[in-house]
This record gives C-alpha cells, sequence and structure tokens, in this order.
C-alpha cells in the first residue's frame, strides 16, 4: 500500500489516517523518524512498549504477588 503527503511551505505533512491508526497516534504525540539502507522508517516515541506487544507469555497469574514483587524491585532500586 502507498500512501502520499504534501508538505506545506513550513515543511508540515499530514499523516494519512492508516498510518495514524496502525500506529496508534493521536494528537500531541511524538514520532520518530530513523534512516538505514532499507529506507526511512516511522514509529510512535510516546508509545515504545507496543514494539513488545505478545512479548510476554500470558497466564494465570496472582495480580497481588506480582504487585508485591514488584513494590519489592523498586524499593531495593532506591534504598542504594
Amino acid at each position: 500500500m502507498k500512501l502520499r503527503s504534501k508538505i506545506t511551505s513550513k515543511y508540515q505533512i499530514t499523516i494519512p489516517k492508516e498510518i495514524r491508526e496502525s500506529l496508534k497516534l493521536s494528537m500531541e504525540d511524538v514520532i520518530e523518524w530513523s534512516i538505514d539502507e532499507k529506507g526511512i522508517h516511522i514509529e510512535s516515541a510516546n508509545k515504545p512498549f507496543l514494539k513488545y506487544k505478545g512479548f510476554l507469555n500470558q497466564g494465570s497469574s496472582d495480580i497481588k504477588s506480582d504487585i508485591g514483587k514488584a513494590w519489592e524491585e523498586r524499593a531495593k532500586r532506591y534504598s542504594k
């Protein structure tokens, strides 16, 4: 799929709706541009966690236990 944007006199562009929806962008979000030998890449800089979608195995867990572990880890980090 190819989509087009026009560059204005102030070097601004409108991001096509399909791309905004794909990146889950909204107003005030920041996008990050990168260039390499394969081309130009754009991704949401505000939502880097979306890169890890599906990374963790899902299964049953105990939320209270998970929260307790997170508090312990945070306490260790700040008690040094």
